[in-house]
């Protein structure tokens, strides 16, 4: 969607209407310029540093979950740190299933997989009703239960691709991009709205010099310099803030060297029926936003996800959420902020996010490294993010061009799903009169902005309308086109 891939001559027209039609290529076949650029590998030093770029743009997904939870149930420092290791370890492994896959396993896509955000509220509420001491293991109990649901019905979840066509999924991917825009304001402020100099103009500027760094960069380089802009962007960030101090090397002293996530070092898990309904609600929110950004991701690499490919993405997703608990880690789901990263350098190979994935695996088992890129001032990262999440939005609007906005029945999908979705972060506490469960969904302005994207494309698109020669219906012709090829 980015950026076209090369073109390759055409057979004369003849050839093309004569003789058997051969079986598209596998993932990974033919010689190296022949292959999609998604099956590309690329020069070690570039694999690595583009790898460690996406690392750099999740890293903060990551570990914030874990971080509040473990002070939730009063974790001391080091048991904190284990459980941060273990959750990037985990991530780490999840997005390897990913990109590389196994059988049918693995979207192999350009997809970073971490703890989903999604888990923290009900987490926290199983704290509260179990109490610190059982928390942790009651969480792995309904962690590894949802994610056994979610891997028998990944399936049935690749057969919607159909009901996405680009006026659904334009849609859903502006949602992203917005939906994140405030972690990355967040991040700009310091990350900490309770913490002294939050919102301070030290850490505005830092976030802006930051941001006008990878704009100078993405305007005035070319080539390798110009695609590793945010990670420059990061590196130059954070090197300025070490004498306007706010760059925190606490953590680096108090790493250790070497750490590995000692199976169920918290317990073995426990089963709460509360617990385990309350976190397949949470996979099943998941699963939607995953669906929904392997639809973004494979617009912008050029690569449609069909409902092979989102149902292997899905059992990515589960099975990694089902190992998870196992180490000491929680649900794992795609990350979309590094939709944006993708979006940005146009570099669509999988393998350097594989490269990212190993990246994190390493992390998880050297704390050292992993309180290494801790010490990224949030403003950093906040200056960063805008660039990054701002281009999930713009690559929705693309999808959106490609949509008939001509038609009124769009218009109408348009507005209302992204009405919708922008509820949650235009007006926070609009749903607080509903129960802590339903909040659980209508929190999630992508969760809710698909399902009415959706609903409303079944609504003025298929209900009540004969797809002429039993083909699919008129708005989503193009769409199974796309699919198909």
């Amino acid at each position: 969607m980015t950026d076209t891939p090369a073109q390759h001559p055409q057979p004369p027209q003849s050839a093309r209407e004569s003789g058997p039609r051969s079986a598209p290529p596998e993932p990974g076949a033919g010689p190296p310029e022949d292959r999609h650029p998604v099956d590309q590998t690329l020069p070690p030093l570039k694999l690595l540093t583009t790898g460690l770029q996406h690392v750099a743009a999740m890293y903060a997904g990551v570990v914030a979950p874990p971080l509040i939870i473990g002070a939730a149930v009063g974790l001391p420092v080091s048991e904190l740190t284990f459980l941060t290791g273990a959750s990037l370890f985990l991530a780490g492994v999840a997005t390897l299933l990913q990109t590389l896959g196994v059988w049918r396993i693995g979207a192999r896509l350009p997809f970073v997989n971490g703890v989903t955000f999604a888990s923290v509220a009900p987490m926290l509420a199983i704290e509260k009703s179990e109490g610190p001491k059982d928390a942790l293991p009651v969480i792995f109990g309904a962690c590894m239960v949802a994610a056994a649901l979610g891997f028998v019905l990944a399936p049935y979840f690749g057969k919607l691709v159909r009901f996405f066509p680009p006026v659904v999924t334009g849609s859903v991917i502006t949602l992203i991009g917005v939906s994140l825009m405030p972690v990355a304001f967040n991040w700009a402020q310091g990350g900490d709205a309770q913490a002294p100099g939050y919102g301070s103009a030290e850490n505005l500027a830092m976030a802006g010099l930051t941001l006008a760094v990878v704009l100078l960069l993405r305007r005035f380089t070319r080539g390798f310099v110009k695609q590793i802009a945010v990670l420059l962007g990061l590196v130059v960030g954070t090197l300025v803030a070490i004498p306007v101090g706010i760059t925190d090397f606490g953590a680096l002293r108090d790493a250790g060297i070497v750490g590995f996530p000692v199976p169920f070092h918290f317990g073995a898990p426990q089963f709460a029926a509360a617990a385990v309904v309350s976190m397949c609600v949470v996979m099943l929110v998941s699963m939607t936003e995953s669906t929904a950004d392997m639809l973004a991701l494979g617009e912008i690499v050029d690569r449609p996800a069909d409902e092979k490919t989102i149902a292997a993405g899905l059992r990515a997703d589960t099975l990694g959420s089902f190992l998870s608990p196992f180490f000491n880690g929680f649900l794992a789901t795609a990350f979309a902020q590094n939709i944006g990263l993708v979006a940005m350098t146009k570099i669509r190979s999988r393998f350097v996010v594989a490269a990212g994935g190993g990246i994190l695996i390493l992390m998880g088992l050297c704390p050292v490294a992993a309180a290494l890129i801790a010490t990224v001032p949030q403003p950093v990262l906040g200056g960063a993010g805008v660039v990054l999440f701002g281009s999930v939005a713009a690559s929705g609007i693309r999808t959106l061009a490609r949509a008939d906005l001509g038609d009124d029945s769009n218009i109408v999908i348009v507005a209302v799903s992204l009405a919708v979705g922008v509820i949650p972060v235009a007006a926070p506490g609009f749903y607080d009169v509903f129960p802590a469960g339903a909040r659980i969904i209508l929190d999630s302005g992508i969760s809710t902005g698909c399902v009415t994207a959706v609903v409303l494309n079944l609504l003025f698109h298929h209900l009540g309308r004969r797809a002429p020669s039993g083909g699919p219906a008129p708005e989503n012709t193009a769409a199974a086109e796309t699919a198909r090829e």
